[in-house]
């Protein structure tokens, strides 16, 4: 994520203040409680700025979910983790790269997409797909990782590379969401540092092989 932080716009252009401040404020106080008056006090825009760039508050959470995806694309580009040899090692890196941007405030390193999603499932069907592209296609990212990992270490499984790559985004929302009931992000990592044993132990177990045809 590019490094969730609370809700401090950066000069720009009225429309991107107002996704940056989307960001922060939709994380602490949710998508359905958070007025447009909240955002464009936060991005320090006008009311009529904000009805120029969107037309209606569903328009900004379809907007914001989008903005999400690319900012956090860009931030997970460039993670360390992708400077491993093995696939394996990347995909651990990876996890280990979640666990460390843990820190702070809920709101500071929460999913603004899944915060969304929660709420708003069934009633802004918009947002939910935008929120939906978000979630999968960062979970689309790993599947190179996983399956070349499957492939250098002879897997032949029961579970695929999607699977698993989509698993990883249950646990992490999942941890989120445990880290706001009980107020604290050490709930959170621990279901990570899980998530790690889990995927070790994956790809610890003899390789199958197939059924000859």
């Amino acid at each position: 994520m590019p490094r969730p932080t609370k809700h401090q716009p950066e000069r720009g252009d009225a429309r991107t203040r107002l996704l940056e401040a989307a960001r922060g404020v939709i994380r602490e106080k949710g998508f359905t409680a958070t007025t447009v008056d909240d955002l464009c006090a936060a991005a320090g825009v006008t009311k009529g700025a904000f009805f120029h760039h969107f037309d209606s508050k569903e328009a900004l959470g379809v907007a914001a979910a989008a903005y999400w995806a690319e900012t956090t694309g860009v931030f997970f580009e460039n993670a360390p983790y992708h400077d491993h040899d093995d696939p394996l090692d990347r995909l651990l890196a990876y996890v280990d790269f979640r666990r460390s941007i843990i820190d702070g405030d809920l709101a500071e390193f929460t999913c603004l997409v899944g915060t969304m999603v929660q709420e708003v499932y069934g009633s802004h069907p918009a947002i939910r797909d935008a929120c939906a592209a978000s979630i999968f296609g960062h979970a689309a990212t790993l599947e190179p990782e996983i399956r070349a990992a499957m492939q250098a270490r002879g897997i032949a499984a029961d579970w695929t590379a999607e699977s698993l790559a989509r698993h990883t985004q249950v646990v992490l929302q999942g941890a989120f969401i445990l880290a706001k009931a009980s107020g604290d992000g050490a709930v959170a990592r621990e279901a990570i540092d899980h998530l790690k044993r889990y995927i070790e132990l994956l790809f610890a177990q003899p390789a199958k092989r197939r059924k000859a045809a």
